[in-house]
C-alpha cells in the first residue's frame, strides 16, 4: 500500500443513525461530499463517530463502508482504540485487513494506566500492523496524557508510529513534542479552535469536527497555514471561530450532528445514549451561529 501523508484537514466523520441503526447510505453520501470538497483524509469510528457506542460489528462495518466509498481517493484513518488492549489489537488487525491506510489509537480510557502501561499498550498495537499509527492524546476524556517521553520511546522503536493527534488544549505541549522529536513526529491538532495556534508552532493539520459541515473552509485554513500565509489563515480562523465554539456547546458529536441535520446533510441528529439531543437553549444558539454560514 502506498503511504500518503496525513496532513492538512482530515474529517472526524460522524456516524449517521436512523432509528438508532447506522445509516450506511447517508455515510456513503457524506464520504462523497467530503472528497468532492477537497478533504485530505477521513477518520471514521473515532470519538466523533461514536465508536464507544457502536457494536464491534458496526464499528468494522462503518470502517469498511468508508474505505469502500472512498475508493482510494483519500487516506482513511480508522479509529481502532479501546481501553482494552486486546480489543484495540482486534480492531487494528481488522482495520488493517479491511484496507485502512492508518489507525487512530486513543489512550486507554477509564483504566488510568501508568506511563509504562501506556507504552506497553501502544507497543502491542504497533506490532499488530505496519501501517501508520496516529497516537491520540485527549486527557479530558481518558484521564491520562501520553507523555512526551513515551511518545519518543514509541517513535524510536516503531518507525510507523509517527503521528500524534493532540487534544490536550495546550500550545506548549505541541512545543514540547516538537522540541523532543522535531520533524520525526507529525503533530495533528484535535481541536478546531486551536488548529491555527498549533500549526504556528509546528503542527501540520487537524482532525476536524467542523469540516463535517464546512470541509472547503477547513481545508483552506490548513493549506494557508502550511504555505506560511498566516495573515490570511488568521482572517479565516476568526471568521470560523464562532462555529468552532458553537460545535462544542455540548459534548461532541451532539452539536455537529444537530448542525448537519439542520442543513440537510443527514436526515436525523440522533445520537446514542448516554448522549442525547441538545437542550433547546443550546440548539437555538447553535442555529443562530449556523445562520452566519448558511445564508
Amino acid at each position: 500500500m502506498k503511504l500518503r501523508p496525513l496532513t492538512g484537514t482530515l474529517t472526524a466523520l460522524v456516524t449517521p443513525f436512523q432509528r438508532q441503526k447506522v445509516a450506511y447510505d447517508e455515510l456513503r453520501s457524506l464520504v462523497n461530499y467530503q472528497i468532492k470538497s477537497g478533504i485530505n483524509g477521513l477518520v471514521p469510528a473515532g470519538s466523533t463517530g461514536e465508536s464507544a457506542t457502536l457494536s464491534h460489528e458496526e464499528h468494522m462495518d462503518v470502517v469498511q463502508g468508508v474505505i469502500e466509498a472512498a475508493r482510494g481517493r483519500v487516506p482513511v484513518v480508522a479509529g481502532t482504540g479501546s481501553n482494552s488492549t486486546q480489543e484495540a489489537l482486534a480492531l487494528t488487525r481488522a482495520a488493517h485487513d479491511a484496507g485502512a491506510d492508518a489507525m487512530l489509537v486513543v489512550a486507554p480510557y477509564y483504566n488510568r494506566p501508568t506511563q509504562e502501561g501506556l507504552f506497553r499498550h501502544f507497543s502491542q498495537v504497533a506490532e499488530a500492523t505496519d501501517r501508520p499509527i496516529v497516537l491520540y492524546s485527549i486527557p479530558s476524556r481518558c484521564g491520562v496524557e501520553i507523555s512526551v517521553p513515551v511518545v519518543a520511546r514509541l517513535r524510536a522503536k516503531y518507525p510507523h508510529v509517527r503521528y500524534i493527534k493532540e487534544s490536550g488544549g495546550s500550545v506548549d505541549r505541541v512545543d514540547q513534542l516538537k522540541q523532543a522529536l522535531g520533524d520525526d513526529l507529525t503533530v495533528i491538532s484535535g481541536d478546531d479552535s486551536l488548529t491555527l495556534p498549533f500549526m504556528a508552532v509546528g503542527a501540520e493539520g487537524v482532525i476536524s469536527v467542523a469540516s463535517n459541515l464546512l470541509p472547503r473552509d477547513l481545508v483552506r485554513l490548513t493549506h494557508l497555514a502550511l504555505a506560511g500565509d498566516y495573515r490570511r489563515a488568521a482572517r479565516l480562523h476568526r471568521r470560523l471561530y464562532p462555529l468552532f465554539k458553537a460545535l462544542f456547546l455540548e459534548t461532541n458529536p451532539v452539536p455537529i450532528k444537530a448542525a448537519l441535520a439542520a442543513v440537510g446533510r443527514i436526515s436525523s441528529s440522533e445520537v446514542r445514549l448516554p448522549l442525547c439531543e441538545m437542550s433547546a437553549a443550546n440548539f437555538a444558539s447553535l442555529n443562530q451561529t449556523l445562520a452566519l454560514f448558511t445564508q
